[in-house]
């Protein structure tokens, strides 16, 4: 069995490796492959840092193959689930299925949208699965995972493309910070939002017979 993992992962590695030499087309691939449950080695991230880092002035075209890639990934991912049902979520533990469909009852895509600015080890994929399990509406879920890794991989790139090989260094000490404070400050936003819009909407107003 170990045998034919490290067969498996070896032959990733090499088929991302080949990916890599195609530029902004092969890191599309390696985004859509990574978001639709294939893991590819080094993951997403890695790869843009590295192309962004060896060609800076190319830096907002690899965000956008990124971007385009991942949230393709997740669209088809999101379709594959809808079609299974809930046996897509049998992989994940049933604690984490609760919280996560707590969550997506009480925010809707706004938790995609949170979940995907987050970093590795946040479990992403299973808020994609659920979406598609519960049948979130496909449109404004497509939106917020293209927001979401938007900011995420345009962040990414201009380290890269201002600090090169020690961006993945500055990512690994202040990005789990700038990720989970967005996620609050965009949950903040949200519930003042809806608070204000208690407190101003009109009572209604009731007949009274004469």
């Amino acid at each position: 069995m170990k045998t034919l993992l490290h067969k498996i992962t070896g032959g990733l590695t090499k088929f991302s490796h080949y990916l890599v030499s195609f530029g902004p087309l092969g890191l599309l691939a390696i985004a859509f492959l990574d978001s639709v449950l294939i893991p590819m080695p080094g993951g997403v991230d890695a790869v843009l840092l590295l192309l962004a880092a060896s060609r800076p002035s190319w830096m907002l075209i690899y965000v956008a193959a990124a971007t385009v890639g991942s949230t393709a990934g997740c669209v088809g991912l999101y379709k594959i689930s809808q079609r299974a049902g809930h046996r897509a979520l049998r992989r994940f533990s049933e604690k984490k299925q609760k919280r996560v469909k707590d969550l997506i009852d009480r925010y809707d895509v706004l938790s995609v949208l949170v979940a995907s600015l987050l970093p590795p080890p946040f479990p992403f994929k299973l808020f994609v699965v659920s979406a598609g399990v519960f049948r979130l509406n496909l449109l404004r879920f497509t939106i917020a995972v293209a927001a979401g890794r938007t900011f995420r991989y345009l962040l990414e790139g201009y380290l890269a493309a201002r600090y090169g090989e020690h961006a993945k260094e500055i990512l690994s000490r202040y990005y789990p910070s700038i990720g989970i404070g967005l996620a609050v400050l965009i949950i903040v936003i949200f519930v003042a939002r809806n608070l204000l819009r208690r407190n101003t909407a009109p009572e209604p107003v009731s007949d009274v017979e004469g």
